[in-house]
C-alpha cells in the first residue's frame, strides 16, 4: 500500500505561500540590482509569468558570480570557488527534488521549475557550462557548441517553459518551433556578449570563446564572419515570437529588439575598437526600443480583433 504525503496544517500552508512569495521578491531585487535594461524588459511580462522568469534569472546569476568574480573578489581560491558552485548545484537538485530551499533565490527557482516542467536535463547543461568557466580558457567548435548551449540556450529553454505554462495549472509543453526559436534566441545573446565583451574575458578572465579567434587580433572580416552567424540566429529567432502567448511575447520582442540593436552596433565598429573597448546602446535608445516593442505588439493586438471586440 501506497503511503501518502501529510496534509500540511492550513497554517504552515500560508506560511509555505509568504516564504516563497518572499524569495520571489528577492530574486527580483537581485535582478534589477544588476541589469536595468533586462528589469525594464520583464515588466512587460504578464503574472505569474514575470516572476517566475526573474527566478529563473537570478539563479542564473548567481551562479555566474561564483564563476565570475564575487566569489574571488570574496577571497575564495579557485578550488572554493569550483566548491562553491558545486554546492550550488547540489542545492538546487535538492530545490527541484523536495520543492523548498532554506536560500531564497534557490527557493524562488525551485518553485518556479517545479510548475512549470523544467528539471535537471536543463540545469545541469547550464552548470557543467559554468564549470567549464573555471577550467577552459579556449575553445574549440565542439566544445564552444556545448558550452554556448549550456551557458545560453538551455536558459532560453527555462524561460519557454514559464511562457508556455504562462497560468496553466499544470506544466504546457513548447511546440518544436518555439523550442528552435528558443535556443536560438538564447545563442545569439550569448555571442552578441562574447563579441561585446571581448577584451574583457580575454585581459580581465583569459578567455577565448570564438574558436580560432584570437581577441588580441580580430580582425573586421571575423567580426563580420561572427556577425552574420549571430543575425542569422536573431533572424530565426524572431519568426518564433509570434507563437509567443500574449503574457510573453512583447518582453520578448522588446529583448530580442535590443540585442538586434546591439548587433548593429558591432556591425558599425571597426575589430580595433572591439580588442580595446566595449560597445553599449545608450540608455535613452534601450527606452525607445522598449516602448516601440511594446506599441508593436499593442498594434498587433488591436488588428487582431474584430470590430466588435472578439478575437478573430
Amino acid at each position: 500500500m501506497i503511503q501518502q504525503p501529510p496534509v500540511p496544517h492550513p497554517q504552515a500552508a500560508l506560511d509555505a505561500r509568504a516564504y516563497t512569495a518572499a524569495a520571489v521578491r528577492a530574486a527580483a531585487r537581485g535582478i534589477d540590482a544588476y541589469s536595468t535594461s533586462f528589469g525594464s524588459s520583464t515588466r512587460l511580462l504578464g503574472t505569474p509569468v514575470r516572476g517566475r522568469v526573474r527566478s529563473v534569472y537570478a539563479l542564473v546569476r548567481v551562479a555566474d558570480e561564483i564563476v565570475d568574480g564575487a566569489a574571488e573578489g570574496c577571497g575564495l581560491e579557485p578550488d572554493a570557488i569550483a566548491a562553491a558552485l558545486d554546492d550550488y548545484e547540489t542545492r538546487t537538485e535538492q530545490a527541484l527534488a523536495s520543492g523548498f530551499s532554506s536560500d531564497l533565490v534557490v527557493h524562488a527557482f525551485a518553485r518556479t521549475a517545479r510548475a512549470c516542467g523544467i528539471g535537471s536535463e536543463l540545469t545541469r547543461p547550464f552548470f557543467a557550462s559554468m564549470r567549464a568557466d573555471l577550467t577552459v580558457s579556449e575553445h574549440d567548435p565542439s566544445s564552444f557548441e556545448q558550452y554556448v548551449y549550456g551557458s545560453a540556450e538551455v536558459v532560453g529553454l527555462m524561460c519557454l517553459h514559464v511562457f508556455t505554462t504562462d497560468r496553466s495549472p499544470v506544466p504546457v509543453a513548447p511546440s518544436s518551433a518555439l523550442l528552435e526559436g528558443a535556443r536560438r534566441l538564447g545563442a545569439a545573446f550569448q555571442k552578441v556578449n562574447f563579441l561585446r565583451d571581448l577584451r574583457a574575458d580575454a585581459v580581465g578572465r583569459g578567455r577565448s570563446y570564438f574558436p580560432g579567434v584570437d581577441p588580441a587580433t580580430l580582425t573586421d572580416q571575423q567580426k563580420d564572419e561572427l556577425l552574420i552567424d549571430i543575425q542569422a540566429d536573431l533572424a530565426a529567432a524572431r519568426e518564433a515570437i509570434v507563437l509567443l502567448p500574449d503574457s510573453s511575447r512583447t518582453a520578448v520582442r522588446a529583448v530580442h529588439d535590443l540585442f538586434a540593436a546591439l548587433t548593429d552596433r558591432l556591425a558599425a565598429t571597426d575589430a580595433e575598437e572591439l580588442r580595446t573597448g566595449r560597445v553599449r546602446i545608450p540608455d535613452a535608445q534601450k527606452a525607445a526600443i522598449i516602448a516601440r516593442a511594446a506599441l508593436q505588439e499593442r498594434g498587433r493586438g488591436l488588428r487582431a480583433r474584430r470590430p466588435d471586440g472578439r478575437n478573430r
